[in-house]
């Protein structure tokens, strides 16, 4: 396996850290003041001027749409491990994905409708999405069960004729109370006689369809996450044409392993772009600050948790890589022990970095004058997101053994015996 980012990925690291330097870093607290005006005047989810007034000056950087691989509908697009050097800048800054049309959820939801919708559904909704004139929402946790497992699932999905009648409550619908959001792909129970993992499908459902209801916002450590935010939504006999179903009914978790895979490893790469800054902050601080009359940057204390910082992102940055270059070369299929991995190992790292940034800072570091705070609930929620660190670790562990028992019974085998 090599990692070394070729000539064309080198530039566009070159361009997309000159147009973090121009345009995303010296306008973060100009952002953090505009949802604020925006949320003074009742309306939290309005979408911000400065980051519609930065997209148009990313796509004609050449910086759009990196995320989608194999799209003829998105040349520009980079595969995986080209990807993750990138994703990793765009992660330091909360906001900065959006400005390259790269943000979750838009980004898994383009994938889906890339791999597996009609030309139709494409032509209605991917081609907007990509152009970034509309946004969409993943709707697939509900409140009343541990969606954890996702055959717990309970919204219905109920064919009627030509149409599909869906009734049910849904929420961490990021994104969803956005005014452009324009579209939902959404998971529920179509049979629930079939077999266990053959129950459900995804639904592709206009977001000002007739019964969607969007009931509150909630919060994540007290933040409202504005102008993203996540919803809990109510369907309540929401029709659409049956043609919006996705692959075929009982196919939604294979729709959901292709889907989840990417925007696992993209939150992965954001988190080590988060870790980074955190460590990058740590050191800033501690250089500056003097306590018992010598800077805090000579404490050894400091020393260690600066080097075990530098020693955690290495790994999770290596590790994400071969998971990127797996599901390039073989598939996220092959590759979801790395993806699973990865999935428990970047977030923990981000938390733990951010975690003794935060100490560094003192009081300043869960206050609001500094990123670290947000970007710390940001990280911790990740932890939860597309499958809790304990789902992922009862697959790798499940692999691991299933590895282990073919070796065993391999080294069991009675020896052959020829005759004489």
């Amino acid at each position: 396996m090599h990692f070394d980012y070729s000539p064309k990925v080198q530039d566009l690291q070159a361009r997309l850290q000159a147009f973090m330097d121009a345009h995303i870093y010296p306008n973060e607290a100009r952002f953090m003041d505009e949802v604020a005006a925006n949320r003074a005047r009742g309306n939290p989810w309005r979408p911000t001027e400065l980051v519609e007034r930065l997209k148009p000056l990313a796509r004609a950087a050449g910086l759009w749409n990196l995320f989608l691989p194999n799209s003829p509908r998105a040349p520009e697009g980079l595969s995986n491990l080209e990807y993750a050097p990138l994703c990793e800048i765009m992660g330091r800054v909360s906001f900065a994905p959006e400005v390259f049309n790269c943000s979750a959820p838009d980004t898994g939801n383009m994938e889906t409708l890339e791999r597996y919708a009609s030309e139709a559904l494409k032509d209605r909704w991917l081609a907007p999405l990509l152009r970034g004139e509309i946004r969409s929402a993943f709707l697939m946790t509900e409140p009343e069960v541990a969606s954890s497992d996702a055959t717990n699932i309970q919204c219905r999905i109920e064919r009627e004729g030509d149409e599909l009648r869906i009734n049910g409550r849904k929420w961490w619908s990021s994104g969803a109370g956005d005014p452009r959001c324009a579209v939902f792909i959404l998971m529920g129970k179509t049979d629930p006689q079939a077999p266990r993992h053959a129950q459900q499908s995804m639904v592709v459902v206009p977001a000002d369809a007739p019964g969607v209801h969007i009931e509150r916002a909630l919060t994540v450590f007290g933040y409202d996450d504005a102008p993203h935010g996540h919803m809990e939504l109510r369907l309540e006999n929401v029709r659409v044409p049956a043609s919006h179903i996705l692959l075929g009914a009982g196919r939604g978790f294979e729709i959901a392993q292709g889907r989840l895979g990417p925007g696992r490893i993209h939150h992965c790469m954001r988190s080590i772009g988060a870790a980074e800054r955190a460590l990058e902050l740590m050191c800033q601080r501690l250089t500056r600050r003097v306590a018992f009359g010598k800077p805090l940057a000579a404490q050894s204390v400091w020393h260690e948790r600066i080097a075990e910082s530098r020693c955690l992102i290495e790994q999770a940055r290596l590790l994400t890589l071969k998971a990127a270059y797996m599901m390039d070369t073989v598939g996220n299929k092959v590759a979801k022990a790395e993806i699973a991995m990865i999935k428990v190992v970047a977030p923990n790292v981000a938390c733990q970095v951010l975690d003794w940034a935060i100490q560094a800072h003192g009081g300043a570091g869960v206050s609001q004058d500094f990123v670290l705070a947000q970007s710390y609930a940001n990280q911790r929620t990740l932890r939860l997101a597309d499958g809790p660190d304990e789902v992922h670790r009862m697959a790798i562990a499940k692999l691991e053994l299933a590895r282990h028992q073919v070796q065993a019974t391999t080294e069991l085998e009675p020896p052959v015996t020829r005759g004489c």
